[in-house]
């Protein structure tokens, strides 16, 4: 279906619970994240749709303006409140019986539908897998930790570094600009600098805050995006104090990488959406179906 943000036409996908008795109360709208449209990566969106919906949870997934099918200029993450708004409201507009929504966003997907958390009292909750926090020295830092870290442990490393396979020098310089950009964000963290916090990590902080709904926070135990939140979990006093509230949930997900993509990390991330949407919205729920079946989707 198409419906319009501020003149431009979005293309969104509408899948609803194939029985419309008790009707649908909880609705998602999934926020994509990156260069990605409505589909997703390995189709993670269209599966978790039908997952949701055949739960009965109604779920919408669009495009944003000027990706996909959608028209309009290409837009930053930080820009797309007028199309999460018009989704949202499209939502609850073709499926009238939805009183509460949640916004289910992966990577920069996640940040956006946090900064806009508090925009509509119909937002009850936001479900933000792998939250998209980069900075240079936070990702400088996820480099040392989690590839020469890694590297360092394996043995096929050092094998290879003993038949040559492998030259030393090749990497030093990379590993000293990271080194030095990590080295550099400690610093101003212990001195209490202004800038210590990255301004985006302060204002993903400042929407989670401002909304007083269940949040789950779900990061891939193999991507470095999850890995830079961890950081910043640990760096960003305004972060560290909102994952504190008792009203987020935070999970780690083993093996799994950024956009899951494999059917077994699809099938385990839908699960732990299910889960954690059961325990926070149970009312909104009728029935434990196949994630493939009892579902329709409007075009």
């Amino acid at each position: 279906m198409f419906f319009d943000c501020e003149g431009a036409s979005l293309l969104g996908v509408l899948t609803i619970p194939a029985q419309t008795e008790p009707p649908a109360r909880l609705g998602v709208v999934i926020v994509v994240g990156g260069p990605q449209y409505r589909v997703g990566s390995h189709r993670q969106f269209v599966l978790l749709s039908r997952a949701l919906a055949a739960a009965g949870v109604a779920c919408l997934r669009f495009d944003y303006r000027g990706m996909g099918d959608s028209e309009g200029p290409k837009l930053s993450f930080e820009d797309v409140r007028a199309d999460i708004q018009a989704a949202v409201d499209v939502l609850c507009s073709r499926v009238p019986s939805v009183a509460s929504v949640v916004l289910w966003g992966l990577c920069d997907g996640a940040a956006a539908s946090a900064f806009f958390a508090d925009a509509d009292p119909r937002v009850a909750g936001l479900a933000l897998f792998n939250p998209w926090v980069r900075t240079e020295a936070g990702q400088a830092h996820a480099v040392l930790k989690h590839y020469y870290a890694k590297r360092l442990l394996d043995p096929k490393f050092w094998r290879k570094l003993a038949s040559g396979n492998v030259s030393p020098f090749a990497a030093v310089p990379a590993f000293w600009r990271n080194l030095a950009r990590a080295a550099g964000s400690r610093r101003a963290v212990a001195a209490g600098s202004a800038n210590a916090d990255s301004p985006l990590t302060e204002r993903l902080a400042a929407g989670l805050a401002r909304l007083s709904g269940p949040t789950l926070i779900a990061l891939s135990a193999n991507d470095a995006v999850a890995a830079e939140f961890r950081i910043q979990a640990s760096d960003s006093s305004p972060l560290v104090a909102v994952l504190r509230r008792s009203n987020v949930t935070r999970l780690e997900i083993a093996e799994a990488d950024h956009t899951f993509s494999c059917a077994r990390l699809r099938d385990l991330a839908a699960t732990r959406t299910l889960d954690w949407l059961r325990e926070h919205f149970p009312d909104a729920f009728w029935n434990a179906a196949s994630p493939l079946e009892n579902s329709t989707e409007g075009a």
